[in-house]
């Protein structure tokens, strides 16, 4: 697991490096969906879909060694709604990103959320090249910015706020952005002010890091040892969830945007992992899920309702 990359990282890459064949750090499936443009020329779209492939997958975005086995698998959906103009497009950008649980075949959804603030520039046999100095192209300034995010979160589940290093590149680039003319970039952009700025903001405050703290103890010691001690594991579970939980009390901005992204990646495993618990400890989850994630309510409900196997 890439966990090794935290214990004993160098007295294990020295015995082992002879046989690491060295990959690029994401595992990323794209896929481009232009089919509300009427009217174009279809074959940018495909030039599009392999040139976004090629710049995820094969830029080196970390001076980390990853074998190929443990490349972080993500998947990006863009659906094109508006061609401005001959190469300018508007439409969101959905990312997911999953992360697979200790001894299992079971890939957990690590985060699942739609931007709808992208605009941007292609044009077709133009090299897509990032340079974490400046901004020159909000396509590739937006790829980069979710590929940090992605690799900071993947990393905070394997060590405790072990990505900071990746979110503060993501902060970067969103300090580079500023000036730019396409929205997502600045805190008072998009609905609710649901926006890179704020995103990686929170991240980066201390008083977000009972969420960071969760994402490592949920999957370390919840998910990761659900195949070997599961009451203990969902035990553990529990008591990650209270991190948030004193996160949400505290309050400590007015739009608190990591608390819902995470809750929107996590709803649907939380109901499935505590569906099957005690009596007891169905009780105490579905109050602590309640308060955290009221909109979710009557999700979390069924939790209590479901027979235990």
């Amino acid at each position: 697991m890439r966990v090794l990359r935290f214990k004993y990282f160098l007295i294990i890459s020295l015995i082992i490096q002879p046989f690491i064949i060295k990959a690029q750090e994401l595992n990323c499936n794209i896929q481009v969906s232009a089919q509300r443009i009427q009217g174009s020329n279809r074959q940018v779209f495909e030039s599009m879909q392999r040139d976004l492939y090629d710049f995820m997958n094969n830029t080196v975005w970390t001076n980390h060694v990853f074998s190929y086995a443990e490349r972080i698998d993500c998947n990006i959906l863009i659906n094109l709604n508006d061609q401005l103009s001959a190469d300018e497009f508007r439409g969101t950008i959905q990312i997911q990103l999953s992360r697979p649980v200790f001894n299992t075949t079971y890939k957990s959804t690590m985060l699942n959320f739609i931007d709808n603030n992208f605009q941007f520039k292609y044009v077709e046999f133009q090299p897509l090249e990032f340079d974490p100095s400046t901004h020159r192209s909000n396509l590739v300034s937006v790829l980069a910015y979710y590929t940090y995010m992605i690799l900071g979160i993947d990393y905070d589940s394997f060590a405790p706020l072990g990505g900071t290093e990746f979110f503060q590149m993501a902060e970067k680039i969103v300090t580079n952005a500023q000036n730019a003319p396409e929205p997502g970039w600045k805190p008072y952009d998009g609905s609710r002010n649901r926006n890179r700025y704020w995103l990686v903001k929170n991240t980066l405050d201390k008083e977000y890091e009972g969420v960071r703290q969760f994402l490592y103890d949920y999957n370390i010691n919840g998910l990761d040892k659900m195949e070997s001690k599961i009451a203990e594991a969902r035990t553990s579970m529990v008591e990650s969830l209270k991190l948030i939980q004193e996160v949400y009390r505290r309050k400590p901005d007015p739009f608190m945007y990591l608390v819902q992204v995470v809750m929107e990646a996590k709803s649907d495993e939380l109901i499935n992992v505590f569906s099957e618990a005690f009596p007891e400890e169905k009780s105490r989850v579905v109050q602590i899920l309640t308060e955290i994630d009221p909109a979710n309510k009557a999700k979390y409900e069924k939790i209590n309702s479901a027979n235990v196997l």
